[in-house]
């Protein structure tokens, strides 16, 4: 029918039908109008263009909806347009097919189209680094996607990681570092490199238009995080922080007015909001003009430059940075540090459900990080770690109660308990040596906690009981103790794990069933034997067996994955050669560090020893003169 027989029909119509098919023929010819005047314009400026600092009309639109910049005079921005269904991602470590060659390297350049592919509810959860924490990285991811996170993303600040990433099935992106792949150390130069690298992915990612959950590579997930985060839609930044005393009770944000700990950028949430966009760039114009700065730093002091009002009386967000960011403290007892987790189990006394664990507040480097993971069984490391060679020696220590609770918490107390387990893990260690076999580390208990600064035992406000099982590194030099030192000066190494090891449920069970159990007893008495004539039994072992007897009576035992003594108090008489016994005391003299600190002395350390009971008139006191400060070897 044309549009003149049209017109014709509807004059002869009733004058609703007239008035109906004028008005829709009319607005026909207005928009074919507009839209030639909008494609032809000039300028390609859209008249309708909404401003950028227009507020959202509804709770689901964020002032971060992806725009477009238009090029000509005006440069204004495009409305927020519907965007296409972003399909489901491609699976997460599913390996490229057999024969398959590794693409280009620009083809994992940081790109919106690179980061879309990977999106889901708006929202990337990111981490970057270098091949010295391949490991950390393989544990983040699979615990993302263990709990069904798949919208992760990679940074890699070398290729050597970018590339064993990409064989492992994980989607991973070039950060252009040209990094060492080396383990850069807490501090050092490259560290802060590190850090003003992940403020200038922060700062690039953003403008994409979407969420950003960025972490740090030594931490887990052990919850889904996104449902909680979603929780706080009206946030701009939601960020952790090293608060060690609970503001809140329950799973609410940690009350800002109390937060006295740093705000920890180990695990912060972005939208992309103007106000958080102006953060990240003023934060990376900051710390790219001054290399002194470090990153964490930086971003405490802007978003301290105001702080408060509260934006409600609800959602327990803050106005802070320029009075417009709405910032989120997430709750110290749930997104833990390594205070509240390794220490305190803050949750476990709340009763609630941990969603993150961050490595921090740790003494021992990247190995201690490491180690106190796997303590906690977070970690996740190859079948070979499960199931070493020469097989694993484990001990049960023997703690009288008097150590633990009687008299008051004191550094005398404390002293008294750890020496007395540090002399059963020596013994430990040396039976472990003589038998090249794993040592399996006991549980280490602690009346005082380990700081960097003067405290009185605990901290004042935080849930820290005493006595409480402290992390290896409190004590230990774990670092030391997993270095490769000099055969010629220090002996053979002394392999170790941690005491929660045959808990860990990827404990083959190989391992687990091949086991037995060594009752020490008194040489003489009945069924007291150095020899072993059924393995399947508890072996009862005489004390003060010498070097010789070790070897006669468990090195043919290879096949017997698991050593178990009863107690090592008085198990071991001592090296034959001492030669191999001087080495061996100047490596485990090493594995031994300090506790921090009393008030009011300059230095206030305390330096352990791991042959404390050799001299009769030992005390817990710090140096007294600069010539003292220095460990016992």
């Amino acid at each position: 029918m044309s549009w003149r027989n049209a017109f014709k029909e509807v004059t002869n119509s009733k004058p609703l039908f007239l008035t109906v098919y004028g008005a829709v023929l009319i607005g026909i010819v207005f928009s074919a109008v507009y839209v030639f005047s909008a494609v032809y314009s000039p300028d390609s400026a859209l008249s309708w263009s909404l401003s950028q600092h227009a507020a959202p009309s509804s709770p689901n639109q964020t002032l971060a909806s992806p725009s477009l910049r238009l090029g000509g005079a005006g440069g204004g921005v495009m409305a927020p347009t519907s965007q296409p269904e972003i399909g489901k991602p491609k699976p997460i470590w599913k390996i490229p097919p057999p024969g398959s060659k590794m693409p280009p390297l620009e083809t994992f350049r940081l790109t919106k189209e690179l980061v879309q592919e990977r999106v889901k509810d708006n929202v990337i959860v990111a981490t970057f680094g270098n091949y010295a924490f391949m490991d950390f990285i393989l544990t983040w991811v699979k615990h993302l996607t263990d709990l069904g996170v798949e919208n992760l993303l990679v940074g890699a600040m070398d290729t050597k990681l970018l590339e064993a990433l990409y064989w492992k099935g994980i989607p991973v992106f070039d950060m252009g570092s040209h990094m060492s792949t080396i383990d850069v150390g807490w501090g050092s130069q490259a560290f802060h490199k590190m850090g003003r690298e992940k403020v200038i992915l922060i700062d690039s990612m953003l403008p994409f238009g979407y969420e950003l959950l960025m972490c740090d590579t030594d931490m887990v997930w052990l919850k889904n995080p996104l449902p909680y985060l979603a929780r706080f839609p009206e946030a701009d930044v939601l960020t952790s922080t090293d608060q060690v005393s609970p503001t809140v009770t329950d799973d609410q944000l940690d009350n800002w007015q109390q937060v006295g700990g740093a705000y920890n950028i180990g695990i912060f949430h972005w939208r992309p909001t103007d106000s958080a966009k102006k953060l990240a760039r003023e934060w990376k114009e900051m710390l790219l003009a001054d290399d002194k700065i470090w990153d964490q730093n930086g971003f405490n002091d802007l978003v301290h430059r105001q702080l408060g009002p509260s934006v409600d009386d609800e959602s327990g967000l803050v106005y802070a940075y320029d009075g417009s960011l709405k910032l989120g403290l997430l709750p110290a007892s749930i997104f833990c540090s390594g205070h509240t987790y390794f220490v305190q189990a803050m949750y476990q006394q709340l009763r609630l459900e941990p969603y993150a664990v961050h490595t921090t507040f740790q003494y021992a480097g990247t190995e201690g990080k490491r180690h106190r993971l796997r303590e906690a069984k977070v970690f996740y490391d190859p079948p070979e770690y499960y199931d070493s060679p020469g097989g694993f020696l484990t001990f049960k220590p023997s703690i009288p109660k008097s150590l633990l609770l009687d008299g008051e918490h004191s550094l005398q107390t404390h002293f008294t308990l750890v020496n007395y387990q540090i002399k059963q893990i020596r013994t430990a260690l040396a039976i472990a040596s003589v038998l090249n076999r794993t040592l399996v580390m006991p549980p280490l208990w602690c009346r005082l906690d380990r700081l960097w600064f003067p405290h009185p035992g605990i901290l004042v406000g935080s849930m820290t009981r005493q006595p409480f099982i402290c992390p290896l590194d409190h004590v230990f030099e774990v670092h030391t103790m997993l270095q490769a030192l000099p055969i010629e000066e220090f002996g053979s190494g002394i392999n170790i794990r941690e005491y929660s090891f045959f808990d860990n449920p990827l404990m083959p069970a190989q391992v687990k069933d091949s086991w037995l159990d060594v009752q020490l007893c008194q040489e003489g008495s009945k069924n007291c034997q150095s020899n072993v004539t059924n393995t399947a039994a508890v072996l009862r072992f005489p004390r003060h067996s010498s070097e010789e007897t070790l070897k006669t009576v468990f090195l043919p035992l290879k096949d017997v994955k698991v050593i178990q003594f009863s107690s090592m108090q008085d198990a071991f008489l001592g090296f034959t050669d001492k030669t191999v016994e001087e080495k061996f005391r100047k490596r485990v003299k090493r594995y031994v560090g300090i506790w921090c600190c009393v008030d009011k002395h300059e230095p206030g350390h305390i330096y352990y020893d791991m042959y404390w009971d050799e001299k009769p008139d030992w005390k817990p006191l710090p140096p007294q003169t600069p010539e003292d400060d220095h460990p016992h070897w």
